[in-house]
């Protein structure tokens, strides 16, 4: 290339890279996402015809725009896809023109997808591959001769068939929302891909185009396939996801279609919006996306079945009735009269329990889904308060099935949030909590499915003693709507867990029920987190914790419900938060509080650590340990000791140190827990300071997560832990190599003295970077004024609790136990401690800026 060419192309990039810019500037101002896309088609397709007519290619090829640029929507950093059509195979010398001219493109700036074929080569590729039919459906001539690309276009239109095409694309799409979770409600959602994203919508305009219905949402209403109250509605959600995805990629300076961590902050900010006390601008960005992709969602539901409808017309209805308002076509819940819903509004409700009723049928047919789309208005006030309306809302939590199924279909269609306007509120609201992975309507939907899995046969073998509990449950339909209302006041400023109690106790005193039912589901909206932090921050092998939480529950029924409902809450967080760790805290906790409601009276703590000592004794006896052999160990431990250690751990710590009550060295001693989820450690030495600081750095170094940790001191000076661990994330080790390396590593790192060396702080997630937590320290004497519990709520990272227990060490505090509790990224941890100057304001003082210090490195 010589200088001239040279100097040519770097004036063209600069020029196009300036129009580019101004485009950017006056898309800030005017807002309109159609406006920009289109003038950055036509800005491209100048520079393009420019080089095109320098090329020498005019009279032997075609330059088509294909895909999204030949859609005339070329987002800031999309590829431009571009298709080079030739009448006939290259010659050598065109095949090297066509070349020159691909470089200059790149030359220039532009980032171009291409490909070089004949009209034959184009029609063999679309036969074979819908991608490529696809992508050829949507295609525009920007320079060249016109006849190829007609002759092209025409046999290319002849060529497809309508219904294998309507077919490929509706399993692409399945396929697609499958492959993105088959919710839009992750916290990174993709704004092309995700379902309910821009996607979708091309998906039902290709279908209409390939089955000559139009190409655009004027031409679906002409053509009866789409009203002006949908068309207006898919417009205006179709303009927010465009704008967003713009941001989106002028934010990123790349192609980036995610909305991901590091840009929902700033892209909110773009958006014009502000961080409130309830909500980050990010959040609030969010929302607008996730409610226009659930529009989009609800849209595409009622589109690609009326679409359908239009190219299996000829196939015959089967049809029968159900009643005078419904009746079953092809499998489908139809109306028998298009104004069922006008001159019946009760009917929107009835038309979800017929479903639930009958469950052969697979969803509402086209006719129908539309009628019930518009008749959303009807679900007012008025209609909210009609006793009818009421009782028809309750029967669908007391039919036997269905229910997960139907709430899904009243969320997607906006009837849940119209009858629930709190639930309409909560809707496509993020929660930037490091743990739920799901908007506060998807959590609320997967609670209530979970309770509903409890008491499917199909799921007993997952949930056995769930199952059991739920099925001997009267009216279990109290712990569905508990599962409906427990988040139902999130985002709204102030504990959730009370204003959700107010909505709950209105919502059961409005729809008639009993009085004992009522008091019951406010009650577990507003206690739906306590046996959770019970269980997880408390010591509830302390019959002195299990009385006060028997205390608080009070009856064994709440009790029960209580149970099912955190289990059911937990795991629809997010599918790494439960663990068989935390099952066995919350079933062993729901046990020990059932005996003392069932015992009642005053809590015997004497006949309590006899029954351990005796249940510690028999597990000795079945492992062949002689009778009396744990005496000498025994007599070294206190009441406290027993109180809180299980006859479990009793009987495995008496079997291991019987011989070893004053051992020279270090003890290390690991196994398997009984959950098959973790680690148990034992550690046995003559006590000293920094112990336990230099375990958690040996667990901090070796990738190892404390669950729990139980420090205690012998009568005669010895420490005897028990710390819960579980192994590094993608360990494919053996456990018993896994447990050797522990038992000797460890020991050889407690033999050592000098100056305790903590695990370097490691890369923090990019959740947590970009939507962190403000470290909270809190310490206050425990419930009998002989310990004090210090809380602590941070941002998890590798080595996080080593340094919390340098610093306890530094100020000569022992820890009496450890509970920690991470909850993705998040990590809220209980120490009971006790030391020198803990009454003293300025000694707590010191303690808490020192920690918070360490929390912040």
């Amino acid at each position: 290339m010589n200088s001239q060419a040279a100097d040519s192309l770097a004036h063209m990039r600069q020029e196009l890279a300036g129009k580019r810019q101004a485009l950017t500037e006056q898309y800030h101002q005017q807002r309109n996402p159609q406006e920009y896309l289109k003038r950055h088609s036509q800005t491209v397709d100048a520079a393009l015809q420019a080089l095109w007519a320098q090329s020498g290619l005019d009279g032997a090829s075609s330059l088509i725009a294909v895909g999204g640029y030949g859609r005339g929507q070329l987002f800031p950093h999309s590829d431009i896809d571009l298709l080079v059509l030739l009448d006939q195979p290259p010659s050598p010398e065109l095949g090297e023109r066509v070349g020159a001219f691909i470089s200059q493109l790149w030359d220039v700036g532009l980032e171009i997808g291409h490909s070089v074929r004949t009209v034959e080569e184009c029609l063999s590729e679309a036969r074979g591959d819908i991608t490529i039919e696809t992508n050829l459906l949507e295609n525009r001539l920007i320079a060249g001769d016109a006849a190829p690309w007609r002759r092209m276009s025409a046999l290319l239109d002849r060529q497809r068939d309508p219904l294998a095409f309507f077919e490929g694309k509706t399993q692409e799409q399945q396929q697609r929302h499958t492959r993105h979770f088959g919710v839009g409600n992750n916290l990174e959602p993709n704004i092309k891909e995700s379902p309910g994203g821009l996607r979708d919508l091309h998906t039902i305009l290709w279908i209409s185009k390939a089955i000559g219905l139009g190409d655009n949402w004027d031409a679906l209403v002409r053509r009866g396939i789409l009203t002006l109250a949908e068309a207006r509605l898919i417009k205006h959600s179709e303009r927010q996801l465009l704008g967003l995805r713009i941001e989106l990629h002028l934010l990123a300076r790349r192609r980036e279609d995610r909305l991901i961590f590091d840009l929902q902050q700033q892209l909110g900010r773009a958006l014009g919006l502000q961080d409130t006390p309830a909500k980050r601008a990010s959040e609030q960005a969010m929302q607008l996306y996730y409610r226009a992709a659930k529009t989009v969602n609800q849209l595409n539901g009622i589109l690609l079945p009326n679409l359908r409808g239009r190219i299996y017309s000829q196939v015959p209805r089967i049809t029968q009735n159900l009643n005078e308002r419904f009746y079953s076509v092809n499998g489908m819940l139809g109306i028998r009269q298009p104004d069922v819903f006008e001159k019946y509004p009760s009917a929107i409700l009835e038309a979800f329990l017929m479903l639930q009723r009958n469950p052969e049928l697979t969803g509402f047919a086209p006719r129908m889904l539309r009628a019930l789309w518009h008749a959303r208005s009807h679900i007012n006030e008025r209609f909210r308060n009609n006793p009818r309306n009421r009782e028809l809302f309750l029967q669908l939590f007391r039919e036997p099935n269905g229910l997960t199924r139907c709430l899904r279909r009243m969320n997607l269609y906006g009837v849940l949030g119209r009858y629930l306007p709190n639930f309409g509120h909560i809707v496509g609201q993020m929660q930037h909590d490091l743990f739920h992975v799901y908007t506060v309507d998807e959590h609320i939907l997967m609670v209530v499915r979970n309770l509903r899995r409890f008491a499917s046969s199909a799921f007993t073998h997952e949930y056995p003693l769930m199952s059991r509990l739920i099925n001997d449950f009267e009216r279990p339909e109290t712990l569905y709507l508990a599962g409906l209302f427990h988040d139902i006041a999130k985002g709204r400023g102030g504990d959730h867990s009370t204003l959700g109690m107010t909505d709950a106790a209105d919502f059961c005193r409005q729809h008639g029920l009993p009085a004992e039912d009522g008091e019951l589901v406010a009650w577990l909206v507003g206690q739906h987190l306590t046996m959770s932090s019970v269980a997880q921050k408390q010591d509830i092998y302390d019959p002195e914790t299990v009385r006060r939480f028997a205390e608080l529950v009070g009856t064994p029924r709440r009790l029960t419900a209580l149970y099912l409902l955190t289990v059911a809450d937990i795991r629809g967080t997010s599918p790494k938060v439960w663990n068989a760790w935390k099952a066995k805290l919350l079933e062993d906790l729901y046990h020990a509080a059932m005996r003392q409601l069932v015992r009642g009276g005053q809590l015997d703590v004497a006949s309590e650590l006899e029954e351990r000592k005796h249940q510690a004794q028999a597990l000795l006896r079945l492992h062949a340990v002689p009778s009396g052999v744990e005496a000498a160990l025994w007599q070294e431990l206190d009441t406290v000791y027993f109180l809180r250690h299980e006859a479990k751990e009793i009987a495995w710590h008496a079997r291991l140190l019987n011989r070893f009550v004053h051992a020279d060295g270090p003890l290390v001693r690991a196994r398997l827990s009984d959950d098959h989820e973790g680690i148990q450690v034992l550690i046995y030495t003559r006590d000293r300071p920094e112990l336990f600081a230099r375990a958690c750095a040996f667990f901090g170094r070796t990738h190892y997560s404390i669950a729990d940790a139980k420090v205690y001191t012998t009568r005669h000076g010895y420490a005897l832990d028990t710390f819960h661990v579980f192994v590094p994330e993608h360990h494919d080790g053996d456990y018993r190599d896994m447990i050797n390396f522990i038992e000797f590593e460890l020991a050889e790192c407690l033999r050592q003295e000098g100056e305790l060396s903590l695990p370097a702080s490691g890369r923090i997630s990019r959740h947590l970077k970009h939507f962190p937590i403000t470290p909270q320290i809190l310490i206050r004497p425990d419930d009998k004024a002989s310990f004090y519990v210090l809380s602590i709520v941070a941002g998890d990272r590798p080595g996080l609790l080593a340094r919390i227990a340098k610093v306890l060490s530094d100020y000569r505090m022992n820890v009496q136990s450890a509970k920690i509790m991470t909850l993705g990224s998040r990590a809220e941890d209980s120490f009971l401690i006790s030391g020198p100057g803990l009454n003293e304001d300025k000694t707590v003082l010191a303690l808490e800026n020192a920690l918070m210090a360490a929390l912040r490195l």
